[in-house]
């Protein structure tokens, strides 16, 4: 139903930085439940739930990332983020953004209907 296009992943240090980006086509970002998920590296299906946003605004995240990782959008550019600080190795992996129509949102990844090809990120000891 809509696109998502990753970018903004890398290698980077333990205690480092990233910003991932999602560019939404083909379809208006406001109204939509979005979120990032994590694939493990040798994993092709297994994705899970980092953050999510709805269209108002509102978050969930993770255990394992609060604190560390912020989700936004922004409705104007058509782009959703993920400013990822502190990075630990356990953090390494693909990460796809996803979308849904929805009033709000969830980590699941069985209530997202459309997802990216995802931007690999890699966290060194």
């Amino acid at each position: 139903q809509v696109q998502l296009v990753e970018s903004g992943g890398g290698s980077v240090q333990a205690g480092g930085s990233l910003r991932l980006s999602c560019a939404v086509s083909a379809f208006p970002a406001s109204g939509l439940c979005m979120g990032w998920f994590r694939r493990p590296l040798g994993s092709e299906h297994d994705e899970r739930g980092v953050a999510a946003i709805d269209s108002g605004g509102g978050t969930r995240y993770a255990t394992s990332v609060k604190g560390r990782f912020t989700i936004s959008r922004d409705n104007a550019r058509n782009t959703l983020y993920l400013q990822m600080d502190s990075l630990k190795p356990e953090d390494t992996g693909m990460y796809v953004c996803a979308a849904v129509v929805s009033g709000w949102c969830s980590l699941a990844s069985h209530s997202y209907t459309d997802w990216g090809q995802g931007t690999q990120v890699t966290v060194s000891s």
